[in-house]
């Protein structure tokens, strides 16, 4: 791969990066980006849009029957996958290859990350049912083939943050799913869905434990807005759901521990520095305000596709500017490609 965007708000600036890198590499100018690395960028009114559209039309048609019919949601909410029961699906290879290809439409997919996620946890002895799951999967996409995320342009410089748990939600290990998402302004920057290594002994603790990774996501990313001279982003608000969420600032202010936290302890003394400090600031959220609710676990069509848009996540049907399209508006950035690097 030697292909780089330049984006900025500076033309002189980037055309002299552009004459250095020529000289030095000899790169060639691709002009305003429209495709990048599987994904397409569409300028629409509130901002940009990235969609992976062409990428996920061709996965549908190298595994899908084109008779298929589509489907509401990315996983069947009635049915539980079992690690151990059922026939062994009989292409290992083929399996591999959906759940990788599934797996690289997540980066602009959040919809997919609690699905992915789980059916990537049956790669190593697929049964039937998990084939047929995949399947599934991309039933939904073929009926949501067009779906992106919008970077909305207001200029609005602020963190906010969800966090969830689905606790004891393996039915075999009984670990937790832990998921969050991170909202930069308007616009969902990072989010992830993830079981656990450890098993919970309480709700309140799965959600301390998804809790204390998203914080570390949170350090992380006011490191990063600070090296790009965004400066006043905390307190970060984050929003936990349940009482669970009070019981853990509760916790988190408290100094002392005792036997029912204690073997948390760890991750409440790194939740309550970053407290202190100011980094963060924990409050309660319902559940019907959950947004992170999408990557735990698998939810009803509708509630499903009301995160969604809640999320940023929006067609892209009517949207000027697909690959290809030369009536694009304009977009601040450029493809270079290199040669000879």
């Amino acid at each position: 791969m030697d292909d780089i965007l330049l984006t900025g708000d500076d033309e002189a600036k980037i055309s002299a990066l552009k004459a250095y890198l020529d000289d030095t590499f000899r790169i060639k100018d691709l002009g305003e980006a429209r495709y990048f690395l599987g994904m397409e960028i569409l300028p629409v009114a509130d901002g940009l849009v990235l969609t992976q559209r062409k990428f996920a039309k061709e996965v549908l048609e190298e595994f899908l029957d084109p008779n298929a019919t589509s489907v509401i949601c990315p996983f069947d909410c009635t049915r539980r996958l079992a690690a151990d029961q059922g026939y062994f699906f009989d292409n290992l290879g083929l399996y591999r290859r959906i759940v990788e290809k599934l797996n690289f439409l997540t980066n602009t997919r959040p919809d997919l990350a609690f699905t992915v996620h789980h059916l990537s946890q049956f790669m190593q002895q697929p049964r039937v049912h998990h084939y047929q799951a995949v399947l599934h999967v991309l039933r939904y996409l073929k009926g949501h083939l067009d779906l992106g995320i919008l970077f909305n342009k207001d200029a609005q410089f602020s963190l906010e943050a969800y966090c969830d748990s689905d606790w004891a939600a393996c039915p075999h290990t009984r670990k937790f799913v832990s998921g969050f998402v991170i909202f930069f302004g308007k616009s969902l920057v990072s989010w992830k869905s993830k079981k656990q290594g450890t098993v919970s002994l309480s709700s309140a603790e799965a959600e301390y434990r998804s809790l204390r990774r998203l914080v570390a996501e949170l350090a992380w990313l006011t490191r990063l807005l600070h090296k790009l001279t965004v400066e006043e982003v905390t307190p970060i608000p984050v929003k936990c759901e349940c009482q669970a969420a009070i019981h853990i600032t509760h916790i988190a202010r408290n100094l002392v521990f005792h036997e029912r936290t204690k073997h948390i302890e760890l991750d409440c003394h790194f939740v309550q520095e970053k407290l202190l400090a100011g980094l963060i600031s924990l409050s309660h959220v319902s559940t019907h305000q959950q947004l992170a609710d999408v990557l735990t676990k698998a939810l009803p069509g509708s509630i499903h596709h009301q995160l969604l848009s809640k999320l940023g996540v929006q067609r892209t049907t009517n949207l000027r500017g697909g690959v290809g399209d030369n009536s694009a508006h304009s977009v601040p950035s450029r493809t270079v490609s290199s040669r000879g690097c």
